[in-house]
């Protein structure tokens, strides 16, 4: 595969998998779209008939199975995922599946272990934030220990609105889980607890629709995370992740696109201007890495990015996130043995 570009297929090109239509298209080197798929079958056809020779599949499930096809984007709902990446696993596929991974941990581990029974990793999870060049120095920065240790992390999360259908749980499952992944990606290590706290609700919120939430994160070496989302801000989709160390601070996400740090003696600004209306224009770089570099990483036959193992996390996480938000009690979050369902030895 190293020597001839990337054949990629895409299943479900609703706003996501028409955004990476676009990208593979026409943005990524070493790429090519070839086919994609959604039960739409009409959009399926308008998104593979802006670009030339990319057929429109109607099963999602022959495009795995297709042999014009090395690779797979999935940004289905979360609904199908088990069988469709279980479907790229059966075919030795390299794919990168939108998060989450499964609706549920149970399913999730069942991807993780049917991966580790395979021999090999496939599967990279579409965890955006690792790719953004803000959050990769943050992660630069804490790794090289100039900071000291690693205290707490404050996460800001707020989109300008949301269809009426998005509801409470789902503020969790689908806002919250990408809080999940930055907390475990900035301290290398599990959640080991999360409380959701239900503040009163905006009055944009239809009714009985918890917005915004705060979730708090106990990490497994005694760290401390704090999370707002609010999805119905009405003022454009801001993302922020600041972390306190020993020895200083860290921001990703000021307005601005730049990395804020501090340390003894340094001083900050402020600033005012406008806020990006949506997640593609705030990180609309991160994606064109994040393809890029599973694009490169399928060709040498490798995995690079969040794995399996972290959407199951995740999705572990946001499970007892859901629990909790019903009843404001910490709930504690278990996982399955490490070393068992990561071992590909």
């Amino acid at each position: 595969m190293k020597d001839h570009e990337l054949r990629v297929g895409i299943i479900g090109v609703g706003v996501m998998g028409a955004d990476h239509a676009h990208r593979i298209a026409r943005l990524v080197a070493n790429a090519r779209l070839v086919a994609v798929s959604d039960p739409d079958t009409t959009r399926a056809q308008a998104v593979a008939g802006q670009y030339d020779g990319v057929r429109a599949i109607s099963d999602a499930l022959d495009l795995v199975a297709d042999d014009d096809v090395d690779a797979v984007v999935i940004a289905s709902p979360g609904s199908v995922h088990e069988e469709q990446v279980l479907a790229c696993l059966e075919a030795g596929k390299y794919t990168l599946c939108e998060k989450p991974l499964t609706m549920d941990s149970a399913s999730s581990l069942r991807l993780v272990r049917a991966e580790r029974d395979r021999g090999r990793p496939l599967v990279q999870l579409g965890f955006i934030r690792r790719f953004d060049p803000e959050y990769a120095q943050l992660k630069e920065l804490l790794s090289s220990g100039r900071l000291g240790r690693t205290l707490l992390v404050h996460n800001t999360h707020r989109n300008k609105d949301v269809p009426d259908s998005f509801r409470s749980e789902m503020i969790v499952r689908d806002s919250l889980v990408h809080e999940v992944d930055v907390a475990r990606f900035v301290f290398d290590e599990e959640i080991e607890e999360i409380t959701v706290l239900s503040p009163a609700p905006s009055g944009h919120s239809p009714e009985g629709v918890v917005d915004p939430q705060v979730a708090i994160f106990r990490m497994a070496g005694g760290g401390i995370v704090t999370n707002e989302v609010f999805v119905r801000s009405q003022v454009g989709y801001e993302v922020r992740c600041e972390v306190v160390c020993e020895r200083g601070t860290v921001i990703a996400g000021r307005p601005w696109g730049d990395l804020y740090s501090t340390t003894s003696g340094d001083t900050g600004g402020s600033w005012g201007g406008t806020v990006p209306t949506d997640f593609r224009a705030r990180f609309a770089r991160a994606y064109d890495l994040e393809i890029q570099a599973w694009a490169d990483a399928s060709r040498r036959g490798e995995v690079v990015g969040p794995t399996t193992w972290d959407g199951y996390a995740a999705t572990a996480v946001c499970e007892a996130g859901l629990k909790s938000l019903a009843t404001g009690a910490p709930v504690p979050v278990g996982l399955a043995d490490v070393a068992e369902d990561t071992n590909y030895a």
